[in-house]
């Protein structure tokens, strides 16, 4: 399950609450999520990979629009996101990105991974995240019927959540086949993120239950590397 973070390359405020978010040609947006379990003592090394050479030769495949990775550095867990401009693109790259995938696996040191596919339904950017910055990344299983409203859903709770000190970006993301709905919430640190546990927690319950959804599970992460090329649109 992914964690899509707007980070320290973007600039700007995004709001887009349409069914998808829009492309610079007006299409919807995707992303596919990449999680492993990385050995704790490589992830430096990892990351150090994943910003660098794996960053280079995914970006070079057409339609990528950058790349995103959450780690949680006590388990190893780790979600690396990338962004396509579109789903032919998504699609398309699945030829070339298993050795990609296993340079991964080799340089994280793990054995395993999970890739799943998206749709970037909500975009919401205060601003572009610092170092030090963290997530917290909600996993929720809807009700089919109300996958549409999600977003609509999110957005009614949103100033809420944008009010908190050190807010600086909420995305949201959908698997129509699996009704899964991932919300990720990015905050400036670590202290950020851990004042406002308590409040997430009320406007998660909230959200969930207008939703029809169930709550699989709240993850924190550090935000380890973001850059993504995501369109400003207000």
């Amino acid at each position: 399950m992914p964690g899509f973070a707007c980070g320290r390359t973007s600039v700007g405020r995004t709001l887009e609450l349409n069914r998808g978010t829009p492309n610079q040609t007006g299409g919807i947006m995707y992303a596919r999520s990449s999680t492993i379990n990385a050995r704790p003592a490589l992830l430096d090394q990892g990351i150090a990979f994943l910003s660098g050479d794996l960053m280079h030769d995914l970006t070079a495949i057409d339609g990528c629009v950058g790349m995103s990775l959450l780690v949680d550095r006590e388990t190893g867990r780790c979600v690396a996101t990338s962004s396509w401009a579109t789903e032919q693109a998504m699609r398309a790259s699945e030829s070339r990105v298993p050795p990609l995938r296993r340079r991964l696996l080799e340089a994280f040191g793990a054995t395993e991974i999970k890739n799943e596919e998206w749709e970037v339904a909500f975009m919401h950017r205060d601003h572009r995240a610092p170092d030090g910055a963290y997530a917290r990344v909600s996993y929720l299983r809807g009700d089919q019927a109300r996958v549409d409203q999600s977003s609509e859903i999110f957005k009614s709770v949103l100033p809420a959540i944008e009010d908190a000190p050190g807010f600086c970006s909420a995305s949201l993301l959908l698997n129509r086949e699996s009704d899964q709905v991932v919300t990720n919430v990015i905050f400036d640190s670590a202290q950020s993120l851990a004042r406002t546990a308590e409040r997430a927690a009320a406007l998660r319950t909230k959200a969930a239950g207008q939703m029809n959804a169930e709550i699989i599970e709240v993850a924190e992460f550090e935000l380890a590397f973001a850059h993504l090329r995501v369109p400003e649109l207000v």
